[in-house]
């Protein structure tokens, strides 16, 4: 739990004081991808905690198995599982193709294309995403104490 409380430290930090004062997309990519490894790192945990408590059987090895076996822990709770869609985005980032709009300005966008997809990720979109983890860490955190 320690190190998923470290990766949101440094994920608010980009969020609330990098994006405030430079508004660039390099920014925005290097947040998302801090998002990616702590909603990584809450997977492990997620999984090595079900595991000690016989919920799964075994701890899969490759990363589309790990995000399988999440999702059939969590299949009632909407947010979690919406939160792992985003994550499958937030892990390709850096190879997606992506368009830079209004860098250095205060509508900074980077458009992302993905599975045909065009999604804007602007501060609006980011603070959406923000309060979803917020929700997803807490819930991870739940689950871990139980």
């Amino acid at each position: 739990m320690e190190d998923i409380i470290k990766e949101k430290i440094s994920a608010d930090h980009l969020l609330y004081v990098s994006l405030k004062y430079t508004k660039t997309c390099d920014v925005i990519v290097n947040l998302l991808l801090r998002w990616s490894k702590m909603i990584e790192t809450s997977i492990e945990s997620v999984l090595k905690h079900a595991k000690k408590k016989k919920k799964i059987s075994s701890i899969p090895s490759n990363p589309v198995g790990k995000i399988d076996a999440v999702k059939k822990l969590f299949k009632k709770d909407q947010n979690y599982l919406k939160v792992i869609e985003e994550y499958e985005i937030f892990k390709k980032i850096r190879e997606l193709r992506k368009e830079r709009i209004g860098e250095f300005r205060k509508n900074v966008t980077l458009k992302v294309f993905y599975k045909g997809k065009e999604i804007n990720i602007n501060l609006d979109k980011l603070k959406e995403y923000a309060e979803m983890l917020e929700n997803f860490i807490s819930t991870t955190k739940q689950f871990l104490l139980s």
